[in-house]
């Protein structure tokens, strides 16, 4: 080293050999050990209680099995042959999407209105509005069930006296006893216990939109509405995908309100893909329980759902890709 040259710092792991890829995983490991240690209890939980009964119902679809010692009786494709060939698997299929669109076509829209208003700062007791349309969502929902059976209740269930009272119907109605009005009823039921979700998630993108759009609309002469459909709308279009998937997916597993309410009758008119499966697997009409079977018809099912959530997502994709086009 020459006189003037500055004088370079030599690195601490200079002189050491480079460790393996293994060893600095075991170095690693044990330097992290305690935090394993506190996510190892819900990783045994996880295993127990969500990647195991998937995989087991996939096992057991493939077996004649009701649910007593080990499944010995392969029959392969027979569980599923016999669910898609079954009149009564499709009509509760499609009264569990049913729900799903439901949710999606009639109260995201509303909530994006009640959001709006909602939204508006000069509104008084905005705070307390959001308050009471989101308690429905924390509340249980079987609890609701069993409070509607009883709200409806044709021999002097309150809404009925109220009906009665008021003029409107000159005899009770029997909401749930219906085979046209039970499941009309319980998805009025289910879009009022989770209209809080969507109506959040809409509040939660209206904050994102920048107040001076707004104030130069005005200014140009843009009514409400024309804010609304010009710089709202386009403005949500990106997280309204969003929110769709998440609505489709949330309400398709309406089974404690069908549960609770009809228990998928009357006739089955209410059935769901879910009390279809539990009525098989627990509380089978020949006496004796179908695990396979009804392994069979959630995995069909499941299935199914993950199709319409490939659509789904890839609809979107296109969608923001000719959006970024545009722009």
């Amino acid at each position: 080293m020459g006189y003037g040259t500055p004088q370079q710092s030599i690195p601490a792991s200079a002189g050491k050999a480079p460790l393996s890829k293994r060893a600095e995983l075991f170095k690693q490991i044990k330097k992290h050990r305690y935090h394993y240690l506190f996510v190892l209890p819900m990783l045994v939980f996880f295993a127990a209680f969500t990647l195991w009964p998937m995989i087991a119902s996939w096992y057991y679809s493939f077996f004649n099995w009701d649910g007593i010692g080990w499944p010995t009786d392969f029959i392969g494709l027979g569980n599923f042959r016999e669910v898609a060939s079954d009149p009564g698997f499709w009509s509760a299929f499609m009264n569990t999407f049913l729900f799903a669109l439901t949710h999606v076509l009639i109260q995201m829209p509303l909530a994006l209105i009640v959001a709006v208003i909602l939204n508006n700062q000069f509104l008084a007791g905005r705070n307390v509005y959001r308050l009471l349309l989101f308690v429905p969502v924390i509340s249980t929902t079987a609890v609701i069930g069993v409070i509607f059976s009883i709200l409806l209740n044709p021999l002097g269930g309150a809404i009925n006296e109220m009906l009665l009272g008021i003029g409107l119907v000159k005899e009770p109605i029997n909401f749930l006893g219906s085979t046209t009005l039970a499941l009309p009823t319980l998805l009025a039921v289910s879009v009022w216990k989770s209209f809080g979700t969507p109506m959040i998630y809409w509040l939660a993108g209206l904050q994102t939109i920048p107040g001076e759009l707004y104030e130069a609309a005005k200014i140009d002469g843009a009514s409400k509405v024309q804010s609304f459909f010009r710089i709202t709308i386009p403005m949500l279009a990106p997280i309204g995908l969003v929110i769709t998937l998440l609505t489709f997916i949330n309400n398709l597993d309406p089974f404690d309100l069908v549960r609770t309410m009809t228990e998928g009758g009357p006739v089955k008119a209410t059935d769901v893909v879910q009390t279809y499966i539990f009525r098989y697997a627990f509380e089978p009409e020949s006496g004796s329980s179908r695990y396979g079977f009804a392994s069979a018809a959630g995995i069909l099912f499941s299935l199914a759902v993950l199709v319409v959530v490939v659509i789904q997502a890839l609809t979107g994709k296109a969608a923001r890709k000719s959006g970024t086009k545009g722009a």
